[in-house]
């Protein structure tokens, strides 16, 4: 009888979601969509609430995942930029779904909120 491996995923929902869930993953792919290029510092930046050491995870891990591309300039202070790969800009127009559907559900909480 073969071995099931608990790592791999159950099905394709879970694969995806491996990739692209966790608090920081769709931000990150967000805000390198709308700002096409970011260094690591300007990525720390735009979330605030991120560790070092979770946006270093995150990063690898979505570079391991061929979500993002890191382009590494070797000179002296180290100069590394972030984007996109073709894989990671599949995932831009969901990302916009879930935008969308995010705002609205924003709006009509403050819409039951102020009645």
């Amino acid at each position: 009888m073969a071995k099931k491996n608990k790592d791999a995923p159950a099905c394709s929902v879970d694969y995806a979601f491996r990739r692209i869930g966790g608090k920081y993953k769709g931000r990150i792919l967000w805000h390198l969509h709308t700002d096409a290029v970011l260094r690591y510092g300007e990525l720390k930046r735009t979330l605030p609430d991120i560790t070092t050491k979770m946006l270093t995870q995150t990063l690898r891990e979505l570079e391991n995942d061929e979500l993002i591309v890191r382009k590494v300039y070797h000179e002296v202070p180290p100069k590394v930029e972030y984007n996109l790969s073709e894989i990671g800009m599949e995932l831009i127009p969901f990302i916009c779904h879930l935008k969308a559907w995010g705002d609205k559900q924003i709006k009509q909480k403050k819409a039951l909120e102020s009645v």
